[in-house]
């Protein structure tokens, strides 16, 4: 589903059956900025073994102390995979209740930020009321995403609230499907041309 602009900024993309290796098996992919210069977006259901607080410590955000008393939400929150592309950079994904100089705003009611102030807000109970926190993004130059899908590797659909702030990773991929009508298992992994 293209934008009226032929982009995909706001969109998911959803990994087709076909692409069994590499980074993106089974992988959703939430499209941060899509344009005639290449696309960038986030992976969105591959999880570190790192939590929130494990990053927040090792940047200095917060000491070990402060982490003991974070709102267990916060506690518990998986770092994603965001992708191959520069692994050591982080980015937050949220809701548009939180704004600071170096938040873009993806779509309607969500934003990305990429500097350490979102992290100071979520540590001290003022960040946005849903995150997703990633290291690194998915890349792609110009025309090579639009490649892609005309050869069949990935679906787009819509992104709600509730796919990208809701529910289990490990169950994300299923969930997209769902919401756009496909049954994993009808999906062919080669396509036909006539």
């Amino acid at each position: 589903m293209m934008h009226r602009d032929g982009f995909l900024s706001g969109q998911l993309l959803i990994a087709m059956p076909g692409m069994s290796e590499g980074n993106f098996t089974r992988t959703v992919v939430y499209i941060c900025a899509h344009s005639k210069e290449g696309a960038m977006g986030i992976v969105l259901n591959q999880l570190q073994t790192a939590v929130l607080p494990d990053l927040l410590r090792q940047l200095g955000v917060i000491g070990n102390m402060e982490a003991v008393h974070l709102p267990r939400a916060l506690r518990m929150l998986k770092i994603r995979n965001g992708g191959p592309v520069e692994q050591g950079r982080g980015f937050v994904l949220h809701s548009d209740d939180y704004i600071c100089d170096s938040t873009v705003r993806v779509a309607e009611g969500v934003c990305l930020t990429a500097t350490v102030d979102v992290l100071h807000a979520l540590s001290k109970g003022m960040g946005p009321a849903h995150a997703l926190v990633a290291l690194g993004y998915a890349g792609w130059g110009p025309g090579q995403l639009e490649a892609e899908i005309n050869a069949n590797d990935w679906l787009t659909g819509v992104a709600t609230r509730s796919l990208l702030f809701e529910g289990e990773a490990d169950s994300q991929y299923e969930r997209c499907l769902a919401q756009i009508g496909v049954d994993p298992h009808r999906l062919v992994r080669q396509i036909g041309h006539a």
